[in-house]
């Protein structure tokens, strides 16, 4: 029987995370339950694709976008099953049995991890909690907590929305009242949030939120969200 998940990472000049995320998702392959990564890059000008390569990882390329690369990742992929993962996030030991368990019993809905920052101090832990307390009372979670879907749920909603920002908060919303937590923990980098400041960081982060659920544009929001306002 073939292993029904596939990961699906997008990058863009990830070579310096990737190997550490795909290390962490080793358990998936020995477990038998993952059968492949598909790397789906936005233009990458470093190691990206030779650290692919190394990997045994599928190979997909196109403009940058997670949204887009996202959907063409998932386009390239087998599994009844995707698990949808950003390049610098490092899923906790036991993510595979716990995304086995949600598979078996949950086919209709889709799962996110808990969110937890490689850092440590007071701030990154309260800014996760609040992650993590929007995820599961407003059903918001972001796509650096992980997202295990299945392909007949993810094709119901219409597929990972095509948009250069906020995609993971669109298909949180069109997922609505199908997403529940998962028992593992997402680790994720901390470094923009340490190089802008936790609270700039927060604040910028939740005026993105605002103006995108007011209907500004996508786009206009990435190139705001990459000056760090």
């Amino acid at each position: 029987m073939p292993a029904p998940l596939s990961v699906v990472i997008p990058t863009l000049n990830a070579s310096h995370g990737l190997p550490a995320t795909a290390e962490a998702l080793l358990e998936g392959v020995t477990s038998g339950l993952t059968g492949e990564l598909i790397i789906s890059d936005g233009g990458s000008q470093d190691a990206t694709r030779q650290i692919a390569r190394e990997l045994g990882a599928h190979w997909v390329e196109g403009p940058p976008g997670r949204g887009g690369q996202l959907g063409r990742g998932v386009a390239a992929s087998n599994g009844d099953w995707l698990l949808l993962l950003h390049a610098d996030t490092h899923l906790s030991p036991g993510w595979a049995e716990t995304a086995y368990a949600h598979m078996q019993a949950h086919p209709d809905r889709a799962g996110w991890f808990r969110l937890r920052f490689r850092a440590s101090g007071a701030a990154p832990a309260l800014v996760a909690a609040g992650a993590n307390i929007r995820s599961r009372h407003l059903g918001l979670p972001y796509g650096d907590q992980g997202l295990l879907v299945s392909r007949k749920l993810l094709d119901a909603v219409g597929g990972v929305p095509d948009l250069p920002l906020m995609e993971d908060v669109a298909l949180a919303r069109a997922l609505k009242g199908r997403l529940r937590p998962l028992d593992a923990e997402a680790l994720t980098s901390a470094e923009r949030y340490q190089r802008d400041g936790w609270a700039r960081r927060v604040i910028a982060n939740l005026g993105t939120l605002a103006r995108y659920l007011l209907g500004a544009d996508p786009a206009g929001l990435r190139r705001r969200y990459e000056a760090g306002r």
